[in-house]
């Protein structure tokens, strides 16, 4: 008589203490960033000097385009955990450091740019070794709903984040607030040494490297018997971008990340600050616009939590990026700011339901090995890329006004949703069980 082994049931993420130690870490490093770039902008702001602090606090993205890929690369190669404890070490050295100086001398506009362009090479190295961690420390079928909690984390971190740094600058000045996100970055630490990392399986190895190092292996893996030459990073970079390119998935997703991102992040960043002048709804108004995609954004993110799955994936993250460029061009119509609000969390739900699946997707069907470097091309737009689409939206608002910028921005975040809906294979993408 044969017994049927019977696998054990996965643990919820939300249950499970490896993923929680991640989130744990994630989140305050998410908010000693939201303090960093609080009190950066406040140093910058005592130099007296208004073309400093704009190149103080447009400093960092250069480092962040120019290095993002290199930093997938490194992510695969050395493992995404050795990566992310030594990037945030990294920060908060450097940000402790700056506190150091802040206490002997004044701020600078020399000082300030270089630290901001480290701080940006840095997170180069950060954001795409902390994006491939997941799949490495939860099974399949938990990775939705650790992009459901990654955007909590996010949120919760914005919502807390400025307050306690304003709080921070208010009570010492820039220097306390330095040293509290230093601190923040340093508490991660400790939480990301305890993280238990999954191997890999046997079948990752490309190009005759394993992604991660001893730490990713397992004890029986066998050693290279032959001598082979090991790929150089430049290789390993053009391997990924052609792996990505014939992707069934990969190439889609991309497509549809990189336009979705550039019609909705200028809108919502640089877009609401000159719409909120234009109908006089001030600093007041512009704040519970925010706040309203917020709160939808992460109703979005408490909804893929709890549910964990959402079925036809790919077919409801395009839909939901339409849905949400609708109201990206409503909201430059609407003339009062309760409507507007209401309106941005519509918009935040939406986008942010389409975040998280593709987040989710992105990451359940890219090989581990490669994954670093995927994340880094996906990361790339939206922490490099767009932000240097600013002066032009500005220019283009300051042309033709807010309302036909907001449209073209919708139809540009639209043709994100409905270029994917043309790909059979991601319509019918689902999500693990």
């Amino acid at each position: 008589m044969t017994v049927t082994a019977v696998e054990a049931p996965e643990r919820p993420a939300h249950r499970d203490p490896n993923v929680l130690r991640w989130l744990g870490a994630y989140t305050a490093s998410m908010v000693g960033d939201s303090i960093y770039f609080m009190a950066l902008a406040w140093a910058a702001a005592r130099t007296g000097s208004a073309s400093g602090t704009g190149l103080v606090l447009a400093a960092g993205s250069i480092p962040r385009a120019l290095l993002m890929l290199g930093g997938g690369v490194l992510a695969d190669r050395l493992g995404p955990r050795r990566v992310v404890i030594g990037s945030d070490a990294a920060r908060a050295v450097l940000v402790l450091g700056l506190a150091a100086i802040l206490v002997l001398t004044a701020p600078t506009v020399g000082v300030l740019v270089a630290v901001a362009l480290l701080f940006g090479a840095v997170d180069a190295l950060f954001l795409p070794a902390v994006g491939a961690l997941p799949p490495r420390i939860s099974p399949p079928g938990q990775l939705a709903r650790i992009q459901g909690l990654r955007g909590l984390a996010a949120r919760g971190a914005s919502i807390v984040g400025a307050p306690l740094g304003g709080v921070a600058v208010a009570t010492g000045g820039p220097v306390l607030a330095f040293a509290t996100a230093g601190a923040l970055f340093a508490l991660s630490l400790p939480l990301l040494l305890g993280l238990r990392i999954r191997a890999l399986p046997e079948a990752v190895k490309h190009s005759g490297t394993v992604a991660g190092d001893h730490e990713e292996r397992t004890a029986t893996e066998k050693k290279p018997t032959v001598t082979e030459e090991k790929p150089t990073a430049r290789q390993d970079l053009v391997d990924g971008l052609r792996y990505i390119r014939r992707h069934p998935l990969l190439g889609p997703l991309m497509i549809v990340i990189g336009l979705s991102e550039l019609g909705f992040v200028g809108p919502l960043n640089l877009g609401l600050v000159l719409l909120s002048e234009q109908r006089g709804w001030g600093a007041a108004g512009m704040g519970w616009i925010v706040a309203g995609f917020a709160a939808g954004a992460a109703g979005a993110a408490l909804l893929i939590a709890v549910r964990g799955r959402v079925p036809r994936a790919g077919l409801v993250m395009c839909l939901t990026v339409l849905v949400g460029a609708t109201g990206i061009a409503a909201v430059a119509q609407i003339p009062s700011v309760p409507l507007a609000a209401a309106t941005a969390a519509l918009v935040g739900l939406f986008i942010g339901l389409a975040g998280a699946l593709c987040g989710a997707l992105v990451q359940t069907v890219a090989d581990p090995a490669y994954l670093g470097r995927v994340t880094s091309v996906s990361t790339l737009f939206t922490y490099a890329l767009i932000p240097l689409s600013y002066p032009a939206t500005g220019a283009a608002i300051a042309l033709w006004g807010t309302g036909p910028v907001y449209a073209v921005s919708a139809a540009v975040c639209a043709a994100g949703g409905a270029v994917g809906l043309t790909f059979t294979a991601l319509r019918r993408a689902e999500l693990p069980r």
